[in-house]
């Protein structure tokens, strides 16, 4: 039980006590002035006001402070105040941690102190200052961890320490995976919390004298000396099983998986900028991989990262000169039962400045990630519009299928587009097929719907692409008004010698049917296989290389519609 009895002042604190109250009375700061043999100290008012102090002389300070020092910052304050008070080997020290406020909130401070010794070289008197460590230069107003500002210092004195002691380390960024669907699904306010919950479970699993950072975004960042290939897996594995149970906020439970980029110092570079932007890289490649994984970085992460870079750079000059190098390819699409064309997909193909093709796979996620799938979602759906209004001069009842995306979806001026292209060009709404790519997450089932039953007033249809792939295919088959179900080629690949897979086709195509959809199977390469669709499947429509290979515009034509 703590005393609470009035303390008097020492010999030595009377003697000083006239500067420390001039200094008290003329700096915001928190100061401290210590008796090292009777263990007694003089603090300041405020630090009795904003903390849980009886008093503003007490015995044995650090019986009232250590329970208020943050549980994973105790090891690192203890460390040193027993160096100082205890051993004597430090004299000077300076330490940022986390202090618990009587409001119960964690805020950062920098401590500074210095032991002074007597005429006979004995410690005699230990005194310094302790600053609120609050604002944009300093902590991270959300979680309340240092922020990028912090990081950067941190790094500068690691790698210094470093140079020294000839240790290395490693720097890990940690970023969350789909983050920005817990702030569509919910709120800002519940996205802060999650991010504040997320911070909790990654200290939990960081030994205590390492420091988390709060970057940008939902980025966070750790240096850890002394850490090899193996101790990074095994911190990345402890945060998979941490983050594999759902965050419950308001009695929701919400999921997020989490990537990380690692870059060994000073292997990788002795240059604090340098590495930060390797961290950087190889968490940005992580993400690109397939995310839920840690890419440890070496100069061929690296250079794929410059090539991307250089792919989004490349994407805006193309955009902002009218979609230059951008082309439209359709591949046909045929009655199931008779093979006769009923329309195309359009698929998108662009062009680099030395007219090479560049694989859709690359470039589709790059103008997602920088919205520039807007503006060249308009482009596509016009230029489809203009050769469908051409195609159908030749087969009266011809349909083009269009992709859009979420982001489309998201769009409010998309629809309005839409409406006045397909007057400009004086093709009718039943032409048009729009289909929605299911490997993303919808996030707002009821406002998806919504947008498409618009459409589908218009008379636009609504299709399902990639069912099968991606995120909880039933869930979207639920939730999704739509027209059409488009099968994915992963179901098709292996249906003549898998007993499973023909029957997981059969059942999704009578689910389908069931529910008045239309069923579309993509990848079709064999006729053997496209017999099993047609007879025993039942399907709707075939798509694949059997019946015609994406095509340009001209070619298409000779092809298909002569």
């Amino acid at each position: 039980m703590r005393n609470t009895n009035k303390v008097p002042f020492t010999p030595l604190l009377k003697r000083h006590k006239f500067i420390f109250d001039l200094l008290k009375n003329s700096t915001d700061a928190y100061l401290y002035c210590t008796d090292v043999k009777t263990r007694t100290t003089m603090i300041s008012p405020n630090i009795v006001r904003d903390f849980d102090f009886p008093a503003e002389v007490v015995t044995n300070l650090n019986d009232y402070w250590l329970p208020l020092v943050h549980p994973h910052d105790r090891p690192a304050y203890s460390a040193m105040i027993n160096s100082i008070l205890e051993k004597h080997t430090v004299h000077e020290f300076a330490l940022e941690y986390r202090l618990k406020t009587k409001k119960g909130d964690y805020v950062w401070i920098r401590g500074r102190g210095r032991l002074g010794l007597s005429r006979d070289g004995e410690p005699e008197l230990f005194a310094g200052i302790i600053t609120r460590m609050a604002g944009r230069n300093q902590a991270d107003e959300v979680t309340g961890l240092l922020n990028k500002y912090r990081f950067e210092h941190g790094l500068r004195m690691a790698l210094r320490t470093s140079g020294i002691t000839g240790e290395g380390g490693a720097i890990i960024f940690v970023g969350l995976d789909n983050f920005k669907f817990v702030n569509e699904t919910a709120n800002r306010i519940v996205g802060d919390e999650f991010l504040r919950r997320v911070a909790a479970i990654i200290e939990n699993i960081l030994p205590p004298m390492l420091t988390l950072y709060k970057m940008d975004g939902d980025v966070f960042a750790v240096i850890y000396p002394e850490a090899n290939e193996t101790v990074v897996g095994e911190f990345f594995n402890d945060l998979q099983r941490s983050l594999a149970q759902p965050i419950e906020i308001s009695g929701r439970p919400y999921f997020c998986t989490a990537s990380a980029g690692t870059v060994f110092y000073p292997d990788s570079g002795k240059d604090y900028l340098i590495l930060q932007k390797y961290a950087e890289a190889a968490l940005d490649m992580a993400k690109k991989g397939g995310k839920n994984n840690n890419c440890l970085f070496n100069k061929e992460v690296y250079n794929r990262w410059l090539r991307s870079i250089a792919l989004r750079d490349s994407l805006f000059e193309s955009v902002e000169s009218n979609c230059a190098g951008f082309e439209l390819y359709f591949q046909p699409q045929v009655n199931a039962k008779n093979q006769e064309l009923v329309g195309a997909e359009a698929l998108l193909r662009w062009f680099n400045a030395k007219g090479k093709m560049v694989a859709p796979m690359e470039i589709i996620p790059t103008l997602e990630e920088t919205k520039l799938i807007l503006p060249v979602g308009k482009w596509i759906f016009e230029e489809a519009v203009k050769v469908c209004r051409k195609w159908r001069r030749i087969n009266e009842n011809f349909k083009v299928s269009v992709n859009m995306s979420y982001d489309q979806v998201k769009d409010s001026s998309f629809r309005e587009y839409v409406i006045n292209c397909l007057n400009r060009w004086q093709v009718p709404p039943e032409a048009v097929v729009l289909e929605l790519t299911e490997s993303r997450i919808v996030a707002d089932w009821h406002f998806v719907n919504r947008e498409f039953d618009e459409f589908r007033r218009l008379g636009i249809k609504i299709a399902m692409d990639d069912f099968g792939t991606g995120y909880s295919s039933l869930a979207m088959l639920k939730n999704l008004s739509c027209d059409i179900v488009k099968i994915d080629r992963a179901f098709v690949r292996e249906i003549e010698i898998s007993d499973f897979d023909l029957l997981l086709v059969k059942y999704a195509v009578d689910l389908c049917h069931r529910k008045g959809m239309r069923t579309c199977i993509e990848g079709v390469e064999e006729e053997s296989a496209y017999r099993l669709l047609a007879d025993k499947v039942g399907a709707d429509y075939i798509q694949g290389y059997l019946f015609g290979r994406p095509e340009a515009v001209g070619s298409f034509e000779e092809k298909f519609l002569r």
